[in-house]
């Protein structure tokens, strides 16, 4: 039994008066007549004298076992994509456009890699590789060009800090909201019931990393006495469901009711399946509001919530219309709030005033998500993927007859089905011909928001039970819905939508274990709008599997913020750019919580002290530190190495990166050993108070900053005459070393480091 079970059957085993132990491992003789061994055998078997069940045999089904690292998310890591002849914003010298990179020899020779940045007056600054991170794309609402900046000027500082006092007032607006929310009564919920633990152990799948650190998450809020407001970020089928399904129960078992708000009637019916199958051995009443459902089935409904009669409600917007009450609300949860309008919005702001929220969504609207990096709203991402998902192969092109066909016959050949997208209700039949001509050997339904409920319910359960090869649709498909023997998407007029909206509708395929494919059709010879043209090019760029938070950051930048900040605080994101206005924005946001903190007398909390870098060091070794183009050709992807290991913040951090680099461009030459030892190095170094490391004169020597002196009597009596020890530096002498300053040079830092 996997060890998550076997505590479940053992408490079901003593309720019928059974005794069983739990042990590691099967002895000869079993200490009891009923003994629960913790292990993952694939089936039972039976000898004379012993039977072995496992609980796939006693419970009907196993649960599928996944175990993958989690990688917490880093915004950094999407917005660092430099691009030749763009223009960038160095955190110290202002805007420039990024013209290149260039090697120039350092110490004995040994090359090094630097960025070219070039300024007004076609002044240029050449940035070393290892101060990567203080340069980030310039981006900003609206298409204008920025300003180039004089280099020595002191006009850069004088506009950061107005952008920097500017970003304070936008934080007080945003804290007024937070502290609103922090101080307003909510219902504390008390700890997991026995039902709940043996709900979720009912659930088929070992929960990922991610998925079992944002339950938890999202529990410990529901248990705070200040209402939730959480948003759960995660890719299309990495689990976000079931922590949904968790939440609701949790609430249920509290007497409260719960709402989940869904965009489509299809995506409704699908949850309250769902919901209704992980609940069916509980006293739980779930219903659903949606127009599969007719006006006397909908009349009741609205009765029983009214009455405290439904525990569960699943429905679209028909939830936020005026005759729809609850007795006992205590928790709503919104899947995909980008596709909900102003009105409904609003009724959503008065109802989450007092309940605890739970927005779900793969790419979260530019506000929400800037609202979450901000810290005004608590954000959860799910990373982890199923694990025999496969990446979804991504192809934009010229649209045709010839690929549509071949796309179509491809996926019949191995027994899959197509959506076919097309997103206009007056010549949809006419499309749903054009594929039927093409393609007479498949079997082609059709399915748009205007049909008749009850059509719509037949053709979509019809297609789900494989009797139509090809659905040509609308986007009614887009959210949650879940049929894996669909593998081939082709979307028409793909430059139309949103870059959000296509990661939604890719994330219709390759939810089983085969390859999927999407194609996303443009007019032949059509000239798209640059921003159309971005968003294309995102969408084919980030085909890796959770790509839908990266997709996200690419909206929030390509769109802005929206009214999160208002019209005038455009004009200070254009100042400096949008990353570094953020960033200027999380400072003072951090800065003013832990000041509420202090004014109570009380100490911040750890993650509000300010977030000072490791301190800079100068690095001037005798090694040949830099990634070669002949390992890896593509600047961009080079840069964006580099980019990682600048921030590695510990031996993990810069052992992904190792291991990125192994996977993805083969065994590492010498070059990036050196470069790997370097980082290494600078990590030490900045937390031992070091200034610089350099060779001088046979020496490798450690220049300490002022205030930091050396332990002298430690240092001499670890190391011996390989080491001098001055008032505020230390010199490894090279000529008694050899080979050896390598190991020593990390040694004395790291000892430095602890004291």
């Amino acid at each position: 039994v996997a060890s998550h079970q076997a505590q479940r059957i053992g408490e079901l085993l003593r309720e019928e008066d059974v005794a069983a132990d739990i042990i590691e491992e099967l002895a000869k003789s079993p200490p009891a007549s009923v003994t629960l061994v913790k292990g993952s055998p694939a089936e039972g078997f039976a000898t004379p004298g012993l039977t072995l069940l496992t609980d796939a045999e006693v419970f009907g089904f196993t649960k599928q076992r996944r175990v993958m690292r989690r990688r917490p998310i880093k915004r950094e890591a999407f917005l660092a994509e430099l691009k030749l002849n763009e223009y960038v914003v160095h955190v110290e010298h202002g805007i420039g456009r990024f013209v290149g990179t260039l090697r120039r020899p350092s110490v004995e020779g040994q090359e090094r890699e630097f960025l070219v940045l070039e300024y007004a007056e076609s002044d240029k600054l050449y940035v070393p590789t290892e101060h990567i991170d203080r340069v980030a794309p310039y981006v900003a609402p609206g298409e204008a060009s920025p300003s180039l900046s004089r280099l020595g000027s002191a006009e850069w500082e004088r506009t950061k800090q107005r952008v920097k006092e500017s970003a304070r007032e936008v934080a007080k607006d945003l804290l007024a909201v937070y502290a609103a929310r922090e101080i307003a009564p909510g219902h504390a919920y008390p700890p997991d019931t026995p039902w709940q633990q043996e709900m979720e152990a009912a659930f088929p799948y070992v929960e990922t990393a991610d998925q079992a650190v944002t339950i938890q998450e999202v529990k410990a809020d529901m248990e705070k006495p200040r209402p939730m407001d959480r948003l759960v970020c995660g890719d299309v089928g990495f689990g976000k469901t079931e922590v949904a399904v968790r939440a609701a129960f949790k609430a249920v078992m509290d007497g409260k009711q719960v709402a989940l708000l869904v965009p489509t009637t299809v995506l409704a019916e699908q949850h309250f399946n769902t919901f209704r199958q992980r609940m069916a051995a509980f006293p739980i009443r779930v219903e659903m509001l949606s127009r599969f459902r007719s006006d006397k089935e909908q009349n009741d409904v609205v009765r029983r919530l009214k009455a405290g009669d439904v525990d569960i409600v699943i429905g679209t917007h028909r939830l936020l219309q005026k005759d729809v009450e609850f007795k006992e609300l205590g928790l709503v949860i919104i899947d995909e709030e980008q596709r909900f309008g102003v009105l409904h919005k609003e009724r959503l702001k008065r109802m989450r005033a007092t309940v605890d929220v739970l927005t779900l969504s793969a790419t979260p609207i530019p506000r929400t998500l800037h609202m979450s990096l901000a810290g005004v709203r608590d954000l959860s991402t799910i990373q982890t993927p199923p694990e025999e998902r496969l990446p979804i192969k991504t192809y934009v092109v010229d649209d045709s007859d010839d690929v549509v066909r071949e796309a179509v016959l491809r996926e019949m050949d191995r027994g899959g089905q197509v959506f076919f997208l097309h997103n206009r209700v007056h010549n949809i039949e006419f499309i749903a011909e054009r594929v039927r001509k093409l393609v007479p050997e498949a079997s082609v339904a059709v399915a748009h928001g205007q049909m008749d409920e009850h059509d719509l319910e037949r053709v979509m359960l019809d297609f789900y039970n494989g009797a139509y090869d090809v659905l040509v649709c609308t986007t009614i498909i887009e959210s949650g819905l879940d049929i894996p023997n669909v593998n081939t998407l082709i979307v028409q007029d793909a430059h139309t939508f949103g870059l959000s909206q296509l990661h939604q509708l890719r994330g219709r395929v390759g939810r089983g274990a085969a390859r999927a494919y999407a194609y996303f059709l443009t007019p032949p010879g059509m000239r798209l709008t640059e921003t159309a043209d971005r968003r294309l090019a995102t969408i084919m760029e980030a085909t890796e599997l959770g790509a839908g938070f990266r997709i996200a950051m690419k909206d929030l930048e390509i769109r802005g913020a929206g009214n999160l900040l208002g019209a005038e605080q455009s004009g200070q994101i254009n100042s400096v750019g949008f990353d570094l206005y953020s960033r200027l924005l999380e400072e003072a946001v951090r800065e003013l919580k832990a000041q509420q903190y202090v004014d109570k007398g009380e100490r911040p909390p750890v993650e509000l002290l300010p977030q000072a870098p490791l301190p800079e060091v100068a690095m001037d070794l005798p090694l040949a530190a830099h990634i070669p183009e002949s390992y890896v050709p593509d600047v961009a992807a080079r840069l964006g190495l580099y980019g990682k290991l600048v921030r590695a913040r510990s031996e993990e951090d810069m052992e992904d990166v190792r291991q990125e680099m192994t996977d993805r461009f083969g065994p590492p030459p010498a070059e990036i050993q050196d470069l790997l030892y370097v980082v290494r190095i600078r990590l030490l170094a900045g937390r031992a108070g070091v200034q610089a490391v350099s060779r001088q004169n046979g020496s490798i020597v450690v220049q300490f900053r002022n205030g930091v002196q050396p332990d002298k009597a430690f240092l001499e009596k670890a190391y011996g005459t390989w080491v001098q020890v001055g008032f505020n530096q230390v010199r490894l002498d090279l000529n008694k070393l050899g080979d050896r300053w390598r190991k020593v040079l990390a040694s004395v830092l790291s000892a430095m480091g602890m004291e």
